[in-house]
């Protein structure tokens, strides 16, 4: 049986994280040649190790690189040309936190919340556009939030760049149509990542046997069961799907 990416050019930003890392890892066993992009570069490396382990022979090409520079777009695309060709699958996955109440919100934390979550994406989009579209069957991928449509208090910045991107995505989508590449979002619930076992300052094991009450199923995502949400999308399988926002959220329940 094919693997469902046999042979394409992926690139993950985001991709030390735990989504990020989970992706780039499955991506690898589908058969994608994946450039997997993040800024912290001790995570980059430790991440990529452990790809390459797990995937004997995968085409893996890490990059340490800050995509809130828009610099940063198009030497992403160049350095995915320059590994392994054209990019045909991008996914957006970009992307920081701000533990602050809207009154209490700076125009710095601001710049930076939106320049990572949402004008990276616009630009490394933009960068890779022609790539997507002289394939034939590009595909991108953003990567949201369900608190993008279900916001919650103290993380306003956050989840308001998380709408945009929901946003962003229906309006590529309309304009992309023509051009065959296919545009849609994931918005992920409450997922076990590196970053919040850190957060929280407990086992992950601990955190993974957890009952949660803000989802029907009652506890935390492994970064794997978003994973293979974002890889369905990229792939053929997805092929009549675009400006779509697809849930994985466990059931989140509206506040």
């Amino acid at each position: 049986m094919a693997r469902r990416l046999d042979g394409r050019v992926a690139v993950i930003t985001g991709g030390a994280g735990g989504i990020g890392a989970a992706t780039g890892r499955l991506f690898c066993e589908e058969g994608a040649r994946v450039v997997l992009v993040d800024r912290d570069a001790p995570a980059m490396a430790a991440v990529a190790a452990e790809i390459r382990a797990a995937v004997p022979g995968a085409a893996l090409h890490d990059l340490v690189l800050d995509t809130a520079e828009e610099a940063a777009a198009d030497r992403i695309v160049a350095e995915a040309r320059n590994a392994f060709g054209p990019v045909e699958v991008l996914v957006n996955n970009a992307g920081i936190r701000a533990y602050e109440p809207l009154a209490e919100a700076t125009a710095e934390t601001w710049q930076r919340i939106i320049a990572v979550n949402l004008l990276s994406h616009a630009h490394l989009t933009r960068a890779a556009l022609p790539d997507l579209r002289a394939c034939g069957h590009g595909s991108i991928v953003n990567i949201s939030s369900t608190h993008a449509v279900n916001p919650r208090p103290g993380m306003g910045q956050y989840d308001a760049t998380k709408a945009a991107i929901l946003s962003m995505t229906r309006s590529l989508a309309f304009e992309e149509a023509a051009h065959g590449v296919r545009v849609n979002a994931v918005c992920p619930g409450l997922t076990l990542t590196p970053f919040h076992v850190r957060r929280l300052g407990r086992d992950h094991a601990d955190l993974a046997a957890e009952r949660v009450d803000n989802c029907l199923l009652r506890r935390w995502a492994d970064p794997r069961e978003i994973a293979f949400p974002i890889l369905w999308l990229a792939s053929d399988e997805a092929s009549y799907v675009t400006g779509a926002t697809l849930m994985a959220d466990g059931g989140q329940k509206v506040l």
